[in-house]
């Protein structure tokens, strides 16, 4: 009942949960095609854990069989909008149809449970009304796109013994030891740091549901040890109803701590069209489950990371710690090819 498979191990959330499900008393194993392993940016001593470098493409039933799992956390994904984009082709390749297949095999390896990073993206855009888990989804992306065909994919394969989870994340933030500065507080409250200067870089408008990085994983330990029947087969928001801002509200947040800073706006109209406010009600109430970290507590845990490390232009530039610019580094080094597999 303790031994757990995390896809996506030595990413964003995979650094920070391993080391918090080992501290819960689970055995873990992790699966990753390591594109960002080689990124530690406060020189963390990570857990040691069983690691298999493989693409969850090619991801086969021996890797799953007669290996006594009984769940599997699966965040492995191209993970967010502009990586989406990039080839929406392999978007819906790794992020929906390897998703599948990794159910699929998990199912008749009979694993207990599934437990699917879905994220709150598949929303879209939305009327101010917060949505809910039963609102209509409206994806303005490939990445949201893809999150929706997995969920649809995914919950058919539910059974008396194989209960899937949809764990709709809202836009994470919080220090990560393999950190991303393209998310938007992570962002703007480095280029405060290292700036002066906090820099929206659309216009500022749109809403964005947020959550901290830890918050996500004790949801995820929180689904791993709950009864069934309280999350069979169900999709859940992850976050605060509370702790939904407009990004130029974040941007005043991040004011807050770093004061002197000036605030500036690229666009007076980005045209982001992604834009919704997330209730979290499902969570709390049928999971008692509530957030630790709001806005204000990750900034200035955030500002403190940042002085530990002397965050500075070439740290916060550092192709390791933004998605698309690590990827794209890794295709033109020839380490991947344009199916972002590796050369032989």
């Amino acid at each position: 009942m303790n031994k757990v498979l995390v896809t996506g191990c030595e990413g964003y959330i995979g650094s920070v949960l391993m080391p918090m499900l080992i501290k819960n008393g689970y055995n873990v194993v992790g699966l990753d095609a390591c594109y960002y392993s080689d990124g530690n940016l406060n020189n963390y001593v990570f857990p040691e854990y069983k690691l298999y470098k493989k693409d969850i493409r090619d991801i086969e039933k021996d890797d799953l069989k007669d290996q006594g799992y009984f769940a599997v956390i699966h965040l492995a994904a191209l993970s967010n909008d502009p990586l989406g984009m990039l080839d929406e082709k392999l978007t819906y390749e790794i992020n929906h149809i390897s998703s599948v297949k990794i159910a699929e095999l998990a199912k008749n390896a009979g694993v207990k449970r599934f437990i699917f990073a879905s994220s709150c993206s598949l929303y879209g855009q939305g009327d101010m009304n917060a949505l809910t888990e039963e609102s209509i989804k409206n994806p303005q992306t490939a990445y949201g796109k893809s999150k929706v065909y997995a969920e649809e994919d995914i919950a058919e394969l539910a059974s008396s013994n194989f209960s899937p989870v949809f764990m709709r994340n809202a836009t994470a933030f919080g220090f990560s030891p393999r950190m991303r500065f393209d998310i938007v507080v992570n962002n703007l409250t480095g280029y405060a740091k290292v700036e002066n200067e906090i820099k929206i870089l659309g216009d500022g408008k749109p809403w964005r549901p947020l959550v901290h990085v830890k918050d996500i994983c004790r949801s995820i330990i929180t689904v791993l040890k709950i009864d069934k029947e309280l999350i069979h087969n169900q999709a859940f928001n992850i976050g605060e109803s509370n702790e939904n801002y407009q990004i130029r509200t974040i941007a005043e947040y991040v004011k807050e701590y770093y004061n002197s800073c000036k605030i500036t706006v690229a666009k007076k109209d980005a045209g982001d069209t992604r834009d919704y406010n997330v209730s979290f009600n499902k969570l709390n109430t049928l999971l008692g489950f509530s957030s630790g970290w709001s806005l204000k507590n990750g900034i200035e845990e955030l500002g403190k990371e940042y002085d530990k490390i002397n965050l500075d232009k070439q740290k916060f530039e550092d192709r390791l710690y933004t998605r698309l610019k690590q990827i794209k580094y890794l295709i033109n080094e020839g380490v991947l090819d344009t199916d972002l597999r590796r050369g032989k």
